[in-house]
């Protein structure tokens, strides 16, 4: 079974005070990994170090794209940390016409080279853009035909582009190219936060079937939330594991 991770980013506001007491209470949550977004000043030794000692895995981490100038610091980075996919993204100037996409995509394709040759990966996370038409299609479906060796995170609850896009079609179409999803859930109103998985208008278990055994990881993100964040992340991860949609620690 798929395990279950929480992106550092929802709780973001804490971390900046407590980054290792966030990861010993993301530990006690059951949550079986983490995704940095950023180690808030301390080393990639001390953050593995602290998650070992908690029995954490890191699976990921949202790190910018990798470029000539940066490709031996993310390698280290990522190999201290003991993962192997790096994630990024693009703001929604770049999916508004065909030549931003196809500029964003050899961005992409130029990364994920480089980092391939280091036995690294590169991943997009899409926010709600991507899924906007461009020409007729989607800009995500454009994207990753000219990115080829990028894998997509799909970001599920963007995807869903506040109720317009069957998500887990998307899944099942791009299933062989989605090592994490990102599992988020929420009331689809555009500017409203998010809630808890599972209590919001995701049909989450759906959506997790229409992935394949090549999904490794479901990955926990909440952006803004109206109830106690940490509550929710607690809340989201006791919601996976019970219905057995994947597995904590």
């Amino acid at each position: 079974m798929r395990k279950i991770a929480v992106q550092l980013y929802s709780l973001r506001e804490r971390a900046e005070k407590d980054y290792f007491g966030v990861l010993k209470d993301v530990a006690d949550m059951g949550y079986a990994g983490v995704e940095p977004a950023g180690l808030y000043g301390h080393s990639p030794a001390e953050v593995k170090k602290v998650c070992d000692d908690l029995g954490l895995l890191v699976c990921s981490a949202h790190a910018g794209l990798p470029t000539a100038e940066n490709i031996n610091e993310m390698e280290d980075t990522a190999k201290t940390l003991g993962h192997r996919y790096i994630i990024s993204g693009f703001g929604p100037d770049d999916f508004k016409t065909m030549d931003a996409i196809k500029a964003a995509a050899a961005k992409f394709q130029a990364g994920a080279e480089l980092a391939k040759e280091r036995g690294l990966r590169v991943g997009y996370h899409n926010h709600y853009w991507e899924f906007d038409l461009v020409d007729g299609r989607y800009g995500y479906s454009r994207f990753f035909e000219m990115a080829p060796s990028v894998f997509s995170q799909l970001d599920t609850y963007w995807a869903c582009n506040f109720n317009v896009v069957d998500v887990p079609l998307v899944v099942s179409m791009y299933k062989d190219n989605l090592p994490l999803l990102h599992i988020k859930d929420g009331p689809l109103v555009k500017g409203e936060p998010h809630t808890a998985v599972g209590q919001g208008k995701m049909n989450v278990p759906e959506i997790v079937a229409a992935a394949n055994d090549t999904t490794e990881w479901l990955v926990v993100e909440l952006d803004a939330c109206a109830t106690d964040m940490t509550q929710a992340v607690r809340e989201s991860c006791q919601y996976l594991a019970g219905n057995k949609l994947g597995q904590g620690k």
